[in-house]
């Protein structure tokens, strides 16, 4: 899908998907369901909506990139023989005991600051696929990017904040509000610059990419035009 919206971005080509990858975030994010019968008919009698893509750097993405665990994951999942959801449950299993916190430094427009986070999200879509949701008031077409920033706490700590996260109990925060307490930070903003102190691992879409001491991410509005099934 990346390349696929990569070369078609800012034409008048309406794009629709049938999901047959291995995790379908963006199609699950737009709520194209799954059979292909259902998601032909969507393409011949859906709306078309125009949705935000952004660029990390000078690269492309339509859905969602990460910076650390989920990279990490990201870069083994590659490596493997087999894909599906089995295999990077496995994988994530795997990396999660190995799992550290990496240090950022994160800047927006009206505040910066440093956290030792085990990844940060940067999303467009609401989840990472398979309806796993990290962003639960993502909009693919609001003009905004939606930041997750899974912050250090214990291991046992972390499934139950994770939890709180995909599940919608953590609101969105105001500027003030982002180095409070909270194990995980969720802010809405249209651009950010984000220092990898460390090195962390990147995906974007989903694909191991290289990864860079710093990160400007930009927001493209209305960017493509995607068949769904209503309004976002």
């Amino acid at each position: 899908m990346n390349s696929v919206v990569a070369s078609l971005k800012g034409t008048k080509v309406n794009i629709g998907i049938i999901p047959m990858g291995s995790g379908n975030g963006l199609a699950f994010a737009a709520k194209i369901p799954k059979q292909p019968s259902r998601a032909l008919e969507i393409i011949f009698k859906g709306n078309t909506c125009p949705a935000d893509a952004f660029l990390i750097n000078d690269q492309f993405s339509c859905m969602l990139c990460g910076i650390g665990f989920d990279a990490l994951v990201a870069h083994e999942f590659a490596k493997q023989k087999r894909r599906g959801l089995q295999t990077y449950i496995k994988v994530s299993a795997i990396n999660f005991f190995k799992a550290k916190p990496y240090l950022f430094e994160i800047k927006l427009k009206d505040k910066s600051f440093r956290t030792e986070a085990f990844f940060i999200s940067i999303a467009n879509s609401n989840q990472f696929g398979n309806n796993f949701t990290i962003a639960p008031q993502a909009s693919l077409g609001d003009g905004l990017l939606d930041i997750v920033i899974v912050k250090k706490m214990s291991k046992f700590m972390l499934p139950f904040s994770m939890i709180s996260q995909v599940t919608g109990v953590n609101a969105v925060q105001h500027a003030n509000d982002y180095t409070n307490n909270k194990n995980i930070i969720y802010l809405q903003t249209d651009a950010l610059t984000i220092t990898n102190l460390q090195l962390a691992p990147l995906h974007v879409d989903g694909d191991p990419s290289e990864t860079s001491d710093e990160f400007k991410i930009n927001i493209i509005k209305g960017c493509f035009r995607l068949l769904q099934p209503g309004n976002f």
